[in-house]
């Protein structure tokens, strides 16, 4: 099922607060189905807040979040993702006393088209370290496996949070190879990224926000013929 004129992720004019501090105003953006959006900015724009309110992580004080036209904000953040919705933070967080296999198969369902062998056959370097736990891996090799946590239990959207984060550069290409074939996939990504070059190869549109509000929107064709539209708000003045 999809929303209104076949979205499938409604943001709708949220504000979200930490304790008495706001940290968004009034934010909207959609999602459609098979699509990427890339959310861009700064440091403390507003996209990791963003995600955690779609999760539910976060309370939304004002306006809607809507997830195949049913209302989810004000709802458990284990009812979220029980209703297709997969979240991969920037913090990775591996459950460290498990083998890399037991943190991927975690929240697996049956039915999901991502089995194991199908993320090892992604990511296969995870392939001989199956049984190392997750404490025991490099931060490219933890970032694989939360991806492929992520991806286990067969979300219909996925939200990833900087996943090239301090990562070295033939790990990054890997990443950016994963989302590309994600692309081809029933699955859609809200993308929070600094890598400018990497948000552009796999996003479909992006969104870019400032001090907690969206100031532009724009697909990612035109971001890859104006990038100055975007490069000044992920420089710092």
């Amino acid at each position: 099922m999809l929303g209104a004129d076949g979205r499938l992720l409604d943001v709708e004019a949220i504000d979200a607060h930490y304790g008495r501090s706001q940290a968004l105003f009034n934010v909207s953006f959609d999602v459609g189905r098979r699509e990427v959006v890339a959310l861009l900015g700064r440091n403390g724009a507003g996209k990791t807040t963003t995600l955690r309110s779609i999760m539910g992580l976060n309370t939304v004080s004002q306006g809607a979040i809507s997830f195949e036209g049913n209302r989810i904000s004000g709802r458990r953040p284990h009812e979220i993702a029980r209703s297709g919705i997969s979240y991969v933070p920037e913090t990775r967080d591996p459950f460290s006393l498990l083998t890399v296999e037991e943190n991927i198969m975690l929240g697996y369902r049956d039915g999901s088209p991502y089995d194991l062998k199908r993320i090892l056959s992604w990511f296969p370097d995870l392939a001989g370290l199956i049984q190392r736990r997750g404490s025991q891996l490099s931060g490219g090799q933890q970032q694989m496996m939360v991806i492929g946590r992520g991806l286990a239990p067969g979300p219909r959207l996925l939200l990833l949070d900087e996943p090239s984060q301090g990562l070295a550069p033939v790990i990054v290409k890997m990443v950016g190879r994963v989302l590309a074939e994600l692309r081809g996939e029933d699955l859609s990504i809200v993308l929070v990224e600094q890598n400018l070059n990497l948000a552009l190869s796999v996003a479909d549109r992006i969104v870019v926000m400032e001090n907690g509000s969206v100031v532009d929107r724009l697909s990612a064709e035109e971001g890859r013929r104006h990038p100055e539209r975007i490069e000044r708000y992920l420089t710092i003045h």
